[in-house]
């Protein structure tokens, strides 16, 4: 279902072959397609190669291999064109730490001809940035100096918002803001914005997503629409006796001496029959770190499961 899907939308980034090593790390990516219209998460534990990909496509690093194609234009390097059609914010501030919000505004305004001033005051006014606040960009904690990099990106005229965890710095209530932000902008596009952002807050990002590409070590290990993933995978609830025999089925499982919890294939449920076991439509989280525990080289503990009858003999 996945695949049809990508066939049927037009993709806004499609890259082949990319590759970036480093001492004891690669990132390997053979495709990697990220559709139009639409928010994508990207998903992974420390180091599973997130920054690197989201700077290579954000045209931060150049010292990788590979083709990436934009907006459906032919596969080459990233020009002026294709920046300017494309917003970016990192985890650390890209303003010089003495800047004040007028020197924000005046840099934009001279980087980038999409830049609206008047839409740029609006969006600092509505996030509770004001020019009395912000003396100096330094003073700022790490929660406003995102809401900054945030209004000047959205301030501009553009077709793809590369966002390196946006929602890290930022309270709850302004995550939940932030997520009015994307949908407000991807429904402004009418089908022609996309956003892909990183995010290890999957729980407050859900509601606003629609594709999720989880990573580990520099590969990807799952992807698809959100919907289609709910409908690959059920979360399997049971008691600690059907433990043993149930982690041989499940993608990976959590548990104690009572009773466990796991992630199965929908095509494997039916392996399932006969153990006294519950089931629902997982979250992306419970996705997401399913998959990643099954992949992880991170060492788990792996709980020793003590059935009803031995407890009771």
């Amino acid at each position: 279902m996945e695949e049809n899907k990508l066939q049927e939308f037009q993709n806004v980034i499609q890259a082949t072959n990319i590759t970036k090593k480093y001492h004891g790390f690669a990132l390997q990516l053979p495709n990697l397609a990220l559709p139009k219209g639409f928010a994508t998460a990207l998903i992974g534990e420390n180091g599973a190669g997130k920054t690197t990909l989201l700077n290579i496509l954000a045209g931060i690093r150049l010292d990788f291999k590979g083709d990436i194609s934009y907006f459906g234009k032919p596969k080459g390097p990233i020009n002026s064109e294709i920046q300017e059609r494309i917003g970016y914010t990192g985890p650390r501030s890209y303003f010089l730490p003495h800047w004040t919000l007028s020197q924000v505004e005046e840099v934009n305004e001279l980087l980038f001809a999409n830049f609206h001033k008047d839409r740029f005051r609006n969006i600092c006014q509505e996030l509770g940035i004001t020019q009395s606040k912000v003396k100096e960009i330094k003073k700022l904690s790490d929660g406003n100096r995102m809401k900054l990099m945030l209004a000047s990106v959205l301030a501009r005229d553009t077709k793809l918002l590369i966002l390196d965890e946006p929602a890290s710095p930022l309270d709850p209530l302004m995550r939940d803001k932030l997520c009015d932000l994307i949908r407000t902008y991807l429904a402004q596009g009418n089908g022609e914005r996309s956003v892909f952002f990183s995010t290890h807050n999957i729980s407050d990002m859900e509601n606003v997503t629609d594709y999720a590409i989880i990573m580990d070590h520099g590969r990807i290990v799952e992807e698809g629409f959100v919907e289609d993933l709910k409908e690959k995978y059920i979360l399997v609830k049971g008691d600690g006796e059907d433990a043993n025999a149930a982690k041989e089925i499940l993608v990976s499982m959590t548990g104690s001496t009572y009773g466990f919890e796991g992630l199965c294939a929908a095509e494997n449920l039916d392996r399932l029959a006969g153990m006294n076991v519950v089931s629902e439509v997982p979250t992306l989280s419970q996705i997401s770190v399913g998959i990643m525990k099954a992949n992880t080289n991170l060492k788990l503990s792996t709980p020793s499961f003590t059935t009803h009858r031995e407890i009771s003999s």
